[in-house]
């Protein structure tokens, strides 16, 4: 991890004074440096979190390549905004702020009498078009979903939120987000297609080859540039991630990623604008076949490896802990100087 400012080289000279060996505290150590590096702070106080879920649908779901049918998405957002979803769990018990930004669910959200989260209604049109035959999206579109995601992250920075963690929710979304990682990174789709939300060998199947389609269509017009894969073969809610993470990125906050989907938002805003990579960290590596790939693309080492699939920022949620820890180690330990003990005596 680089080192680039002051304060980041101030954190990692304390780190060689405090009461343990040097290294001892492994990825612990390397993790409160970075943070304080990017944070502007030697001594960085707790994070301040904050978690945004982008819910969209999407038109490849008439291929059969989910378990679940779309209308899912919508009761979803609701499960989300009510408490009761995993990702509402775990903002709760982490203290961190919860928003939820519809960009283009395609069936009726439940209403929710007691919300928990914040719900935002920004539908930039009803889900996507079908990424097999046509543009998921037209560029105006794919734009105004990356201007959503952006102006979220630009608040929840301007309201002093220190990590931002970005989430999904849209039925049939890991087959444009594997669709967008073969774009990106050169792989084929029999090496990043994974089983999504659990489908069987015929859904599967099915996936692979309307992956391997919608690449070859919009190959056989020339390469369209990062953007115009994300419009070609993505979503909104990945367009409104890729947003979020440039504008977080713009406002100096650093990003917890969470699985696969939000990984393939981070490489469509990295291959925008590469300077968006300094900010990232990687929550975790998902059972999802391609995220592997799509972390190495983008230079990143998960902190946890639980075979996690559930999406929704969950896995981002569940090691953020470890960053908070990171920090109160580096932050409460006395140096040698401080516990009077001689520098290089601990075993």
């Amino acid at each position: 991890m680089s080192i680039d400012t002051a304060a980041g080289l101030a954190a990692q000279a304390r780190q060689q004074q405090l009461t343990k060996p040097p290294g001892s505290l492994g990825r612990l150590e390397t993790l409160a440096v970075w943070l304080a590096d990017r944070l502007g702070q030697p001594v960085p106080p707790r994070l301040k979190p904050a978690i945004a879920v982008f819910a969209a649908d999407h038109g490849v779901a008439a291929e059969g390549v989910s378990a679940f049918p779309p209308e899912v998405t919508g009761q979803m957002v609701a499960n989300f905004v009510a408490g009761g979803a995993a990702i509402s769990v775990l903002a709760a018990e982490h203290g961190a702020a919860l928003t939820v930004v519809d960009v283009g669910v395609a069936h009726p959200i439940p209403d929710v009498p007691q919300r928990r989260a914040q719900l935002i209604s920004r539908p930039v049109r009803a889900g996507t078009r079908n990424l097999l035959y046509e543009p998921a999206l037209r560029p105006e579109e794919c734009d105004a979903a990356w201007q959503i995601g952006a102006a979220v992250a630009t608040r929840l920075a301007e309201d002093g939120h220190t990590l931002l963690i970005g989430g999904e929710m849209g039925i049939a979304n890991t087959t444009a987000a594997a669709a967008l990682v073969c774009a990106y990174t050169g792989a084929v789709p029999e090496e990043i297609v994974g089983r999504g939300t659990g489908v069987d060998e015929g859904a599967y199947g099915r996936k692979i080859a309307v992956v391997n389609a919608a690449l070859a269509r919009v190959r056989a017009g020339g390469d369209p540039g990062p953007r115009g894969w994300l419009a070609e073969v993505g979503g909104l809610e990945i367009a409104a991630l890729a947003g979020f993470y440039s504008a977080a990125a713009a406002a100096g906050v650093p990003v917890l990623l969470d699985g696969f989907i939000s990984t393939a938002a981070a490489l469509a805003a990295m291959r925008s604008a590469p300077q968006v990579g300094r900010w990232l960290l990687a929550g975790h590596v998902s059972a999802e076949t391609g995220h592997r790939r799509a972390l190495a693309a983008l230079g990143l080492v998960p902190l946890l490896d639980l075979e996690l699939r559930l999406g929704e920022a969950s896995g981002a949620a569940v090691a953020l802990p470890l960053l908070q820890a990171a920090l109160a180690l580096h932050r409460g330990m006395a140096t040698f100087a401080e516990a009077g003990v001689a520098a290089g005596a601990v075993p």
